[in-house]
């Protein structure tokens, strides 16, 4: 149960991390801090290529995991203790 545990807290930092990097990946839709940054410039905001739509999915495809493996890591935390 130690050895399964210990792989799913790699699993979550290492998730974790790659769900902030690919968020902060995502283009910026307009309003909000990130026009603030980018001079509020923006073209063709309504379109989104191959590249966002593949990065959307990945992007919801890690935080699934992330979130699988938080309820794994509180189940596995009810039943030991």
């Amino acid at each position: 149960m130690d050895a399964l545990r210990i792989i799913l807290q790699i699993l979550l930092v290492l998730t974790s991390f790659l769900v902030v990097l690919l968020v902060l990946l995502h283009k910026g839709k307009g309003g909000g801090l990130s026009d603030m940054f980018g001079g509020g410039v923006t073209s063709n905001a309504s379109s989104s290529g191959v590249a966002e739509r593949n990065l959307n999915r990945i992007t919801i495809g890690l935080a699934v995991l992330w979130a699988i493996v938080i309820v794994l890591l509180g189940l596995i935390q009810r039943v030991s203790a």
